[in-house]
């Protein structure tokens, strides 16, 4: 079960999450439950390796939306950068930035 101390070890800025979330612990909690539920790093991966730049920066942005939101740190950094690449359709190896947030996404699960 995620709390806030566990959120707290995994590099989530939680104060800032709940300021957005009318300091409501329970709602930013189940926020960041439904943020588990998100497959969209396999599809934003599937989008990449096709070379759908298009796509890809769509669900990019959605994801970076999501966890800066959340607050969600060790995930935003990696996919902020994607969203970046994408924005100017750069073709390059996103291999990197793509494990390092599926990393970070497998991290938080565990919590």
């Amino acid at each position: 079960m995620i709390t806030i101390d566990k959120l707290r070890s995994f590099g989530a800025d939680v104060d800032d999450g709940l300021v957005r979330c009318m300091n409501k612990e329970d709602f930013y909690l189940m926020l960041v439950g439904k943020a588990l539920g998100d497959n969209r790093l396999d599809s934003l991966e599937s989008q990449i390796s096709e070379k759908n730049y298009d796509a890809a920066f769509e669900t990019a942005h959605a994801l970076k939306g999501l966890y800066a939101n959340l607050s969600l740190s060790p995930l935003t950094k990696p996919v902020s950068e994607i969203t970046e690449l994408l924005r100017s359709r750069t073709d390059t190896d996103y291999s990197g930035l793509l494990s390092e947030a599926k990393a970070q996404y497998e991290k938080l699960c565990s919590l």
